[in-house]
Formats: C-alpha cells, structure tokens, sequence
C-alpha cells in the first residue's frame, strides 16, 4: 500500500504533490506487517475439542519495513502524525477515472463512488477491526478461524450528500456496522461549513471505531468541522479513518496541524483548489454528479 503525510516522510502517486521538506520517496515494495494481540475469553467451548473463543482487546500496531537494494530497515509509524494512504490498487485507479469522466452519467458515477468507497474501506479497515479467534467443525474436521467481532460495530459518518454514495457498500464488507448520518452544507460565498442535520448518538461505546465518509477534501472546513463533532464526544484522533474519493493539499494541511494520529485514505491526491473551492483537476460536485441534481 503506498502511504502520503503531511511534515513527515511521504510516498504519493508520481506527480502527486509534497507538503514539506521532509518529503522523500520510500519503496514502493514497501509492506505493512501487523501483529494481533488477543486476551482468551472466559467462557467455555459448547464442544470439548474446540479451543475457547478468544477476542482481540487491543488496537493492532502497523509497523513498515522499507527495502531499498541490501538494507531493509523497521521504523513504527508514529501515532501522534496524520498519514494518507493512497493505495495502488488498478481498480482503485479505474474507479477514480471514471468519475473524473465529465460523459459519465449519473448512476454509472454514483456506481462508481460506491466501488470506490467499498475498496477504500477494505483498505482501511485490514488491521482495524476486532476479531473472535477459535476453532469451529468443518464438515470434514476441527478448523481454526477468525471472525470479524460483531459485538463491537464499525460506526460509520457519511457526509451528505455525496458521503451516501461513497458509504453505500459499507455494509457489504463490514459485518457490523452502525451509520450516523452528518449533513453540512458550504456556503458557495465564504465556504465555510454550516450542519444542517446531526444524527450522530449521545455518546459513541468506549473505543468505537468510526468511518468518516467525505468525497472531496477540498478547503477542509467541512472534514474539520465533522471531526470535531466527534472530538467533542471524546473520539480520539487515532480511533477515526477518514475515507475520501480525491483529496487536495489545503484539506490534508488542516487535517495535520488540528488531527495529530488520524488516519485518511483517498483514491487520489490532486495539487490544487480553486477560488471556488473546487478540487483540480477533481470530478466536479460529487453530490450533484452522484444524484443528477
């Protein structure tokens, strides 16, 4: 998986732009190890044969081994830096193209959006989710598994409107997910963000894990103004992914100087925001393009 940030090592998409002098390229060989930490359950098994269920308590550590020729090197990614992940996958890239289509047509873009949204999340969410390890019968013996945990849901926070479509298929591919709709609208004029709709609960369960769903990270005022709904009912910057179908630099520099330890993934980085604070080159408005409207 290819990873950008912002004040810290940074590996983009060629062309891509950087964000500071730290800037240097890593491998593109480059991979993500993880290692689970689980604590046995109490419980017992309904079968004498099969291992107790155990579950995963512990957020899961990423650490990234860098091959360059002879040396390989580990470093731990550091928890108090904002990272992007931009990952190299063809179909990531397909989908984005077609977007960025200005022929492509109302459904085929909202389609588009959804596959986005459902690779970005599988993305997102490999070394994130907690998980009931075991032993079941097969039908034709004793076998180990791993399940995703569905006493602990995904909360997911579409911004409307275009955070819909680009949320559509989250269920698809998290077991347990719960959706907490967020509607905030830009004035065209100043473009600053206004909430017109709040459907986020009282209080989120100690340690949830939120989806924040925005397609353009364009100026940032409106991902920094859902972040800190979340931040005022105590979500800590390292228990958010924050899932983007094109982000530019003005979006990612507010995001690192306000949310040290978030995490973001987006289908592509684009260089530059226009007086309108449209993204460019962009797809134009993702929720006009997504709903024909």
């Amino acid at each position: 998986m290819a990873s950008c940030g912002i004040h810290f090592t940074l590996r983009c998409p060629s062309g891509a732009p950087c964000f500071a002098s730290t800037c240097r390229p890593q491998n593109p060989r480059a991979s993500l190890h993880y290692i689970n930490l689980t604590l046995s359950s109490s419980s017992s098994s309904s079968s004498s044969n099969l291992k107790p269920i155990s579950y995963s308590s512990a957020r899961r550590r990423s650490f990234v081994t860098v091959r360059a020729d002879m040396a390989t090197e580990e470093k731990s990614i550091s928890q108090d830096r904002m990272l992007v992940f931009v990952p190299p996958h063809p179909l990531i890239k397909h989908w984005v193209s077609v977007l960025r289509n200005e022929q492509t047509p109302s459904p085929i873009f909202r389609n588009a959006m959804a596959e986005l949204g459902r690779l970005l999340m599988y993305e997102a969410s490999r070394d994130w989710l907690p998980t009931v390890n075991g032993e079941i019968q097969s039908p034709m013996g004793v076998a180990s598994v791993e399940f995703i945990d569905p006493r602990e849901p995904v909360a997911v926070v579409p911004i409307l409107r275009a955070g819909l479509a680009l949320a559509e298929h989250a269920s698809s591919i998290l077991p347990a997910t719960k959706t907490y709709h967020l509607g905030i609208s830009r004035d065209e004029e100043t473009l600053q963000p206004s909430i017109y709709l709040n459907k986020l609960p009282d209080k989120f369960p100690e340690g949830s894990r939120v989806f924040v769903v925005d397609p353009m990270l364009a100026t940032g005022g409106t991902i920094v103004a859902a972040l800190n709904l979340l931040k005022e009912q105590g979500i800590d910057n390292n228990q958010i992914k924050v899932i983007s179908a094109v982000a530019a630099p003005p979006a990612l520099q507010k995001l690192s100087e306000n949310f040290p330890g978030l995490h973001v993934y987006t289908g592509i980085i684009d260089p530059t925001v226009n007086d309108k604070g449209f993204i460019i080159p962009g797809l134009g408005d993702a929720g006009d393009r997504s709903f024909g409207t």
